[in-house]
């Protein structure tokens, strides 16, 4: 296509100049942990050609030292393109067949760009395509995400939460549904459900890792494996399973591996799911720590900031407010990634940049998010416990523990009295002549409710 300056302080070529030039750089580039595994799998390549007699051992060494440098992330300053390029990702794809190749002129004491003793395509990209070995760069690089750092960052925060579960066991709290008064529970059951929540969100993360280990590679341009020796794509997957622990296996289908992009949709649906819960779980810690005077006020969050600039002493719960907005971003990079499943054509799904991207960015959200919450705000939280039996005291919804004794009718009956005339329900009762004083104060002893076991009568009075 014509001759290309290349500036001599980078290690790429002309095909990757050439794409910085045709997508101009938007701030927005691939997440280095889907580079690196771009260095990795032209490791994992090259000891295939080599163990298959297509390169030679000494070629093949050279070729595998540039590759793990950019595994490693020493080679990262070299790698320009933003997401928005060619969909198959092949300008990323050259971008480090580039940087390999000239990696490996420079120590055999070759001139940059001389693709010599290593050429770009004819040995860095030996056995395979753009069209199978991003698509296979995804799933790696998603994989490795999730197994380092999202499942460890939910499991440090299902941790705090259930260590909360316990220390509030014995808090006695006024319970809510549809935002008003229900009946009461401890402090410790509520915070048990967001432990729950927390051990789903670990398993739907687990599920999602054993989703992306399939891998394309050996399909090369459309998935019959065209140029690809038949024992290559194992080789490969040999040196996944040995440097990654992960137990990746071969595509059943390279045709649907390359063409179609669903694993991913689903793992973005996963994510989407942990977003909401992790979401659900900050709006209820805000809500009960509203206040401390004109709100819930039953918790206290550890401050973190002053919350105005110009009302003196104002603490807001910043920290939730940052997990819900990490919340509404992963749903919709969630949604991102699904448009671009659909919009997949034919043999090849050419939204894989923006796909990576998405989805990589949405695991380094909620992990980051998921550490700093627990840390900042989860361990440090401590009820009011006044308030908290403040509320009990006052909720009319006590009353649904005299059913069993006066029956729904007149319990409603006593509820809507005592809210009328502002007294107690034992005041009430009394007053009415339902219950005598001693079953009452134990019919409406909050303790006696929070269990399935609560005390009740025989039959009723």
């Amino acid at each position: 296509m014509g001759p290309v300056e290349v500036p001599d302080s980078v290690m790429y070529g002309a095909s990757t100049h050439r794409a910085t030039c045709v997508f101009p750089t938007k701030g927005h580039q691939l997440p280095p942990v889907f580079i690196r595994t771009v260095g990795l799998l032209k490791y994992a390549c090259a000891v295939a050609n080599v163990k298959l007699g297509k390169m030679p051992k000494d070629k093949g060494e050279l070729l595998m030292q540039a590759a793990l440098e950019v595994y490693e992330g020493k080679l990262d300053a070299h790698f320009p393109l933003d997401v928005f390029q060619t969909g198959s990702a092949t300008s990323t794809n050259m971008n480090v067949n580039e940087v390999v190749a000239n990696r490996c002129s420079q120590l055999a004491g070759e001139p940059l760009g001389s693709k010599k003793p290593v050429h770009t395509n004819d040995d860095v990209n030996m056995g395979q395509s753009s069209n199978d070995t991003m698509p296979t760069v995804l799933h790696v690089s998603v994989a490795l995400a999730l197994h380092h750092e999202l499942i460890p960052a939910l499991r440090h925060f299902h941790a705090a939460l259930a260590a909360k579960a316990a220390e509030f066991q014995d808090v006695i709290k006024i319970g809510r549904t549809h935002m008003m008064d229900a009946t009461p529970l401890s402090l410790g059951q509520e915070f048990s459900g967001y432990a729950r929540q927390m051990e789903k969100a670990i398993a739907r993360a687990e599920h999602a890792l054993g989703i992306v280990m399939e891998l394309a590679i050996g399909g090369t341009a459309v998935g019959t494996g065209i140029n690809s020796h038949p024992d290559f794509a194992r080789l490969v997957l040999e040196v996944f399973r040995d440097k990654t622990g992960l137990p990746f296996v071969e595509a059943r289908n390279h045709f649907e591996a390359q063409a179609a992009r669903d694993d991913c949709v689903e793992v973005a649906g996963i994510l989407a799911t942990i977003g909401a819960s992790m979401t659900k779980i900050a709006n209820d810690i805000r809500l009960l720590a509203s206040g401390p005077r004109s709100g819930i006020g039953e918790l206290i969050l550890p401050a973190t900031q002053p919350g105005s600039s110009i009302m003196p002493g104002k603490v807001n719960p910043v920290q939730c407010e940052m997990v819900v907005q990490v919340g509404l971003y992963v749903i919709g990079l969630a949604q991102v990634v699904m448009g671009c499943g659909r919009d997949g054509h034919f043999e090849l799904n050419v939204t894989i940049p923006l796909m990576a991207y998405s989805i990589l960015d949405a695991v380094r959200c909620l992990s980051q998010v998921a550490i700093v919450f627990t840390d900042r705000c989860i361990v440090g939280i401590q009820p009011d416990l006044e308030r908290c039996k403040e509320l009990v005291d006052r909720s009319l919804m006590l009353v649904t523990a005299l059913n069993p004794y006066i029956g729904y009718d007149k319990a409603a009956a006593v509820a809507k009295k005592a809210h009328a005339e502002g007294k107690t329900l034992r005041e009430v009762v009394l007053e009415m002549g339902l219950m005598d004083a001693a079953t009452l104060d134990k019919a409406l002893d909050p303790r006696s409710m929070i269990t399935p076991e609560a005390a009740a009568p025989k039959s009723k009075l």
